[in-house]
């Protein structure tokens, strides 16, 4: 894989920096493709350090022949997942739901858009 051809690929992947309390500095992201990231106290510098660890990623991934993963940005999604959760909390969101003139769904889909 050429260097352009890398920094092709690299662009099409997901990358997150958001500040992370807990540990009070930028926290860099690509979870496609790394369980880590990057940090440090510059957002724009954890910015390019993040996208030279993605390109990093896919070169060797490239050499050692591996595939790389569907970019999230590709992926089709359905608008449906399945949650399993305990009964009791089951309920109790039934309840909120119904008291809030809700169905289940609606009232989750509202408590999710909050997250």
């Amino acid at each position: 894989m050429t260097r352009k051809q890398i920094k092709e690929q690299a662009a099409r992947y997901t990358k997150f920096v958001e500040w992370s309390d807990q540990d009070r500095c930028f926290i860099g992201r690509c979870p496609e493709l790394m369980l880590g990231g990057v940090h440090g106290d510059d957002e724009a510098k954890v910015f390019a350090e993040l996208c030279g660890a993605v390109q990093e990623m896919i070169e060797l991934m490239a050499k050692d022949k591996h595939p790389l993963p569907e970019p999230l940005a590709k992926k089709e999604f359905s608008g449906k997942f399945v949650l399993r959760i305990e009964p009791a909390l089951h309920r109790r969101l039934a309840a909120k739901a119904l008291a809030g003139g809700d169905s289940l769904n609606s009232y989750c889909v509202k408590m999710l858009c909050k997250a």
